[in-house]
């Protein structure tokens, strides 16, 4: 299976996407395809052994449009725009003077002249309305080929038989179309503003040592192992871990981090940052398409182009919408032309029908402001991967934290040593915890064999880890066990001298681990992990939006229950094992909660895949790319509000935009179709109509960059 995206051009509505979406849909081999008329790119999911890019390519370029790959045409958007506004200014330098003349002294060659040089310059629509009626795929081209061929032919015919003539409604039909679809193209490159920003940090070239010596070489050279020089100013290159030199680091267009990160030898930079005062080499790890940027940049462009489930409704709206306003201009047509009106009547009605029907105003609703929410999260160090991540956000009641390394430091410390007798000092029961924990990769282990410092360690055999429960090992033919109650008890061991001392240390919040050589207890280790900064701010703020919250932790119950009440924690799962965690989130789904799980996105993996949102939490260029629908590169807990806080915002604004787009076709066309006119004599001019279309998409498209002045 292959995915690919592609930039689409030429579309001109939404019906223009839904066409191309429901061809791909049949193309053998293409699995899944998603066609966004906002960013005009397409994802496509095929089998490569199925089917291939260039017969792709060649589904979407018979339908009318080119296709190019994702990256070959940046320049696209200006050209577009430049065209657009070209086409404007022709259209309207030639349709004044109809105006004019229309107002005073007609003259029937000059406004045929003027109205056929407009036309020219908008041929373009015409072509494309031809070839989608021919195909039986009109789309909004076809709406404004009919009306204005309509309104214009009827007039030619006209300047020989002196009947009314629409030449200026055939002309400015055109003005505000291209007026509006120009704006439209102005504004809407402007709800990507945040991926532009993104490739904008990609720096060009990196000063590389080769050869004992600094040399400057394109970026696309740089290869892992590298020894990469920045000085004062530069942007850092690549990713990598610092080997000589020290400085400070604006990390701020990565992460959201408003203060430069102090940097030393073993440090990790990532490429696309700001190196402020120092200068310093560093040792490249990550290139190219592996760099965190490049990762980022991914995920931000798949996630601007999603659709999210609200869409839905609009999207089947926009592919029946062209026939349906189709139909309903010739009913009009009929039923004025049947009830006594003149053909000029009935004809100016039906135009003005088929002119203000809107779709790309339904088509841009939803994709405009999922584009601007994903990039007002990537600005603050907020990944969220699809606009369905975005619409799930704002309707979890329940949010699932994990405790070590999400709701602590991640850096837990021994605490206390704990030994039986005096027979046995509390250097013998570090030294023998530390011997057999040097073989484990846990925080707890590592926390303890740091914690034995420089003591002689004994040789140990015959490891072997129980996750969520222990370690078990060998010395001198003796057996040792380094664990919890359960490991304990699964081995027969009496535990009832030192039960009560586990428990009151527990009850403060400490990991409290059991220490046994040849089948007899001979002391305790216990081990804390502190909270993080903004722990307990967290789940006082998820409180005040109804969301409830529980900690899942391997730990027993009096650990996670002394963290909950410090935390105010609504639920603890305490004693689950990592391949229990995805059951117990299922548990509170059975419930009937919409859950959020927060984690490491490593371990929990299987807790964030069964959540109905996943939310992994990041540190710099430790980001868990593949795990979760969220990812916080921050490492920063309140930045689950800012997630949830943003969707919501989107969300309204989602609504808001549909809202207005379905009003306005809903009111709209029955207007133009004179629907007023028996009550007030009152018909919509064309002319009008046109403004009003061209108004709308243009409207729907500033409410979403309005999204700039979000404050979180």
């Amino acid at each position: 299976m292959q995915k690919t995206a592609l930039e689409i051009s030429g579309m001109h509505c939404a019906s223009c996407a839904a066409n191309i979406e429901n061809s791909l849909k049949k193309t053998p081999g293409v699995k899944s395809v998603n066609v966004n008329f906002a960013s005009e790119k397409a994802h496509v999911h095929y089998d490569e052994s199925a089917t291939n890019l260039g017969d792709i390519k060649k589904t979407i370029e018979k339908l009318g449009y080119h296709a190019h790959e994702a990256g070959m045409a940046h320049e696209h958007g200006k050209d577009n725009a430049k065209n657009l506004r070209n086409r404007f200014l022709i259209a309207l330098i030639f349709s004044l003077p109809i105006i004019y003349m229309t107002m005073s002294t007609p003259n029937i060659l000059l406004e045929f002249i003027f109205t056929t040089i407009v036309i020219g310059a908008c041929l373009n629509i015409w072509i494309s309305g031809v070839k989608n009626l021919i195909k039986l795929t009109p789309n909004m081209d076809s709406l404004i080929f009919l009306g204005t061929a309509a309104a214009y032919f009827y007039s030619v015919v006209a300047s020989f038989t002196g009947l009314e003539l629409y030449y200026e409604s055939a002309a400015m039909i055109f003005v505000f179309i291209s007026l509006g679809k120009y704006l439209e193209s102005v504004t809407k490159g402007k709800t990507s503003n945040a991926i532009k920003k993104l490739i904008g940090l990609q720096p060009k070239e990196a000063t590389v040592i080769r050869n004992g010596k600094e040399q400057k070489i394109l970026i696309s050279s740089v290869a892992v192992g590298d020894i990469v020089v920045v000085k004062p100013g530069e942007k850092i290159p690549v990713d990598g871990v610092l080997t000589e030199g020290n400085s400070e680091v604006d990390e701020k267009m990565i992460t959201g981090e408003s203060l430069p990160v102090e940097k030393n030898i073993g440090d990790a930079v990532i490429g696309g940052t700001i190196n402020k005062v120092g200068s310093f080499q560093f040792k490249a790890t990550r290139v190219g398409s592996e760099t965190l940027l490049a990762q980022i940049i991914k995920i931000v462009e798949e996630a601007m182009g999603s659709k999210a489930p609200i869409q839905m409704l609009a999207d089947k709206v926009s592919f029946y919408f062209v026939p349906s306003v189709m139909a309903i201009a010739v009913i009009a047509f009929i039923v004025w032309f049947l009830s006594g009106q003149e053909l000029s009547f009935a004809l100016i009605v039906s135009v003005t029908v088929l002119i203000i029907a809107c779709p790309c105003a339904l088509g841009l609703a939803t994709p405009t402001a999922v584009m601007m929410g994903t990039g007002l999260a990537a600005e603050r160090g907020i990944l969220i991967k699809s606009g369905s991540a975005l619409e799930t956000a704002r309707k979890i009641d329940m949010v699932v934290f994990d405790k070590t390394g999400t709701l602590t430091k991640g850096e837990p410390s021994v605490t206390e040593v704990v030994t039986l007798s005096k027979e046995v000092g509390q250097d013998f029961v570090l030294r023998l915890a530390a011997s057999i924990e040097k073989n484990s990769e846990h925080l707890l282990a590592q926390a303890i064999v740091s914690h034995a410092g420089d003591l002689e360690l004994f040789a140990v055999k015959d490891f072997r880890a129980i996750p969520g429960k222990g370690v078990i090992a060998s010395h001198d033919g003796k057996k040792i066990l380094f664990g919890t109650r359960l490991l304990m008890e699964e081995n027969q061991i009496d535990i009832s001298l030192v039960s009560a001392r586990i428990s009151t240390l527990e009850g403060a919040g400490q990991t409290t681990m059991i220490l046994t050589f040849d089948g007899e207890v001979v002391g305790l280790i216990a081990v804390a992990d502190t909270l993080k900064d903004h722990s307990k701010e967290t789940i006082e703020s998820l409180h005040k939006l109804g969301i409830k919250t529980a900690i899942i932790t391997g730990d027993n119950e009096r650990v996670a229950n002394a963290i909950a009440r410090e935390l105010g924690i609504d639920r603890v799962l305490a004693q689950v094992l990592p391949e229990g965690k995805s059951a117990r989130v299922k548990e509170l789904q059975s419930e009937g909660y919409i859950v959020a799980m927060v984690g490491d996105g490593i371990n929990d993996a299987p807790a964030l895949a069964q959540s109905d949102l996943g939310i992994a939490l990041g540190s710099g260029t430790d980001v868990a790319i593949e795990t979760g629908e969220i990812v916080l590169i921050k490492d920063d807990l309140r930045d689950v509000i800012t997630a949830m806080d943003l969707s919501r915002y989107t969300l309204r604004k989602i609504k808001q935009n549909l809202f207005w787009a379905f009003a306005y076709n809903v009111v709209g066309i029955p207007i133009a179709a004179g629907i007023l006119y028996p009550f007030t004599g009152w018909l919509l001019n064309p002319m009008i109509a046109a403004g009003a279309m061209a108004f709308s998409s243009i409207s729907v498209v500033g409410n979403a960059l309005m999204m700039k002045r979000y404050k979180s």
